[in-house]
């Protein structure tokens, strides 16, 4: 297949793609929210990606496709406060609302849901990942001209706040003014740079354990405990999709929990994790209920039994993470 020809001329005039070389593009799958290729240009290989106005999930989902730029901009800040955590940007034009980035052999960067998936849980490094996030969030806290830089509470809004929190408030009325508090909070809060969808699906485990974190369309200056849950809620709910990998999940859950609370040095961290503890069981509630409910969740009855989790803990709002990972454990684990 080819490249947009739009993309592919923007391409050429930049350099990234010489004149005259023979280029191939190979569309990927597993995102839901753009499209993206691999490139081959005579020797080089890349990455282009491009947002897409309606994400493809089954409920009627729109996002403005002004995040791409904002996804490349918090690549460019990564790459000068964390080098190595993200991916090198080549080329980007904002108006077309595209990018291209560096490529990340698959021989060389295992994506960690896949891992995760099959069982494969390595503690130490959900710790390594941990730590790294939270040197990101400690080098962006306070920063006026970052959050400046980072208008996108809107964004935020309509990519996760509402179908995660708010969308699950309409599934569960009693449980609506709860979870828009919470989503009203989250809105509120700022103290640093967020990515907003740390999940295994965009993490990469590169050579020597060194992780690469991917997908930064929901970048917002805001509260860094929504990254903190968010991630952790896949290391709870993969209990689900590798049962006989719960104990080590849970053992990861523990090393993340740890490594980051050892970074925070911009707020207490027991007010920090106090704001993820309560978020925690909301987003377990919104993979079920939500518009973007996990894939490998199918029956009704074991959605049942998180909702038997999540909701008590909505409810009673508890102070810590591992007040939730010991219901979790409760219920779950093997």
């Amino acid at each position: 297949m080819s490249l947009p020809d739009a993309i592919e001329t923007k391409l050429t005039e930049i350099g990234l793609i010489p004149a005259g070389v023979p280029v191939t593009a190979e569309r990927l799958t597993g995102g839901v929210s753009s499209d993206i290729w691999k490139v081959t240009a005579g020797e080089r290989t890349f990455c282009v990606k491009r947002a897409m106005a309606r994400l493809a999930v089954e409920q009627d989902w729109f996002a403005p496709v002004e995040r791409n730029r904002y996804e490349r901009l918090w690549y460019a800040t990564v790459g000068e406060r964390v080098p190595g955590f993200a991916p090198g940007v080549l080329a980007h034009d904002d108006e077309a609302m595209f990018f291209a980035m560096a490529w990340l052999d698959p021989a060389e960067y295992l994506l960690w849901k896949a891992e995760l998936m099959a069982g494969r849980v390595d503690r130490d490094f959900a710790g390594i990942f941990a730590g790294k996030l939270a040197a990101l969030h400690a080098a962006t806290a306070g920063d006026p001209e970052i959050e400046r830089a980072f208008p996108t509470g809107e964004l935020f809004e309509a990519l996760r706040l509402d179908p995660y929190l708010r969308a699950t408030g309409v599934r569960h009325p009693a449980l609506a003014e709860r979870l828009d508090a919470l989503a009203d909070r989250t809105a509120a809060t700022r103290k640093a740079l967020v990515h907003g969808d740390v999940s295994p699906k965009n993490i990469m485990i590169g050579p020597g354990k060194a992780p690469v974190l991917l997908d930064a369309e929901c970048a917002w200056y805001g509260d860094p405990a929504f990254d903190i849950a968010f991630c952790v809620n896949h290391l709870l709910l993969k209990c689900l999709a590798a049962p006989q990998a719960s104990g080590e999940l849970l053992a990861a859950f523990d090393a993340f929990c740890a490594a980051y609370r050892a970074g925070v040095d911009w707020e207490p961290a027991a007010d920090l994790e106090a704001r993820a503890a309560s978020l925690l069981p909301a987003l377990l509630l919104a993979r079920i209920d939500g518009k973007s409910p996990v894939e490998y969740v199918t029956e009704e009855a074991t959605r049942e039994r998180v909702r038997g989790v999540a909701i008590p803990l909505v409810k009673t709002a508890p102070a810590t993470l591992g007040a939730v990972r010991d219901a979790w454990k409760g219920e779950f684990a093997v």
